[in-house]
């Protein structure tokens, strides 16, 4: 009687999509769509950033104590290159523990954001505000704004790191507050200020969120593939 044969394995299934990969898709999408309307100079869009910077900037004439405020946190507490030092922070911190691909992972991140930003910069060419009596000014090309993607591509990547560490719901709240506060907070200045158009501000908060998602789904990929586990036991969480 001949045995019976050992039944067939399941063919390997493809990884299932992360909540992650969905808002870097959703993000990336309007991001998309927002570049293009901004391209094509879409008239509703032009007048609505008309609108909003004019108002802005009746308003920011008469406060100097406010557009000096302003001008502190925009150059110095939520400006990029303070965001990129946190960042490398947290890079040097993940090395030293030994959890060098996470390390590595994010310092690419933050790294790639910052050429996205500078090349959408140059190819859309687009102008800032224009003010006979400017308040503040500020260099390069308009869109995206570069402040307001800086700022969410920074304070997502340390969330998530928060997040894998397993901070305490104390900390975990403290720091998603002082990320939300910094994302917006830096994004108003900018438009305060004079400086950007209300939609180079979306387009940098949309840019930033898809590029921290896809990220965040990147390494979560490969972990699933079983290459990351040297840097998961560099990071431990806590219970």
């Amino acid at each position: 009687m001949r045995s019976p044969s050992p039944p067939l394995s399941p063919p390997d299934r493809a990884p299932a999509p992360t909540p992650a990969l969905g808002t870097g898709i959703v993000c990336g999408s309007l991001a998309l769509v927002l570049l293009i309307l901004v391209t094509a100079g879409w008239s509703p869009l032009m007048s609505m950033d008309r609108t909003v910077a004019d108002a802005l900037h009746r308003r920011a004439v008469t406060e100097p104590g406010l557009v000096h405020t302003n001008r502190i946190l925009t150059d110095w507490v939520w400006d990029p290159w303070t965001m990129r030092a946190l960042i490398a922070v947290a890079v040097v911190g993940l090395w030293l523990r030994g959890a060098r691909m996470l390390a590595g992972w994010v310092a690419a991140t933050s790294l790639l954001a910052t050429l996205l930003q500078q090349g959408l910069k140059a190819a859309v060419g687009r102008e800032r505000p224009r003010w006979p009596d400017p308040v503040d000014s500020a260099h390069y090309a308009a869109f995206p704004s570069g402040h307001a993607m800086t700022a969410v591509v920074t304070c997502g990547l340390l969330l998530w790191l928060l997040r894998r560490h397993g901070v305490g719901r104390r900390v975990w709240w403290a720091a998603l507050t002082v990320a939300w506060v910094s994302g917006i907070g830096v994004g108003l200045t900018r438009l305060y200020l004079g400086v950007h158009w209300l939609t180079d501000v979306l387009g940098g908060w949309l840019l930033g969120a898809a590029v921290v998602a896809f990220s965040i789904a990147g390494f979560a990929r490969y972990e699933e593939r079983g290459r990351g586990g040297a840097d998961g036991a560099a990071l431990p969480r806590r219970p």
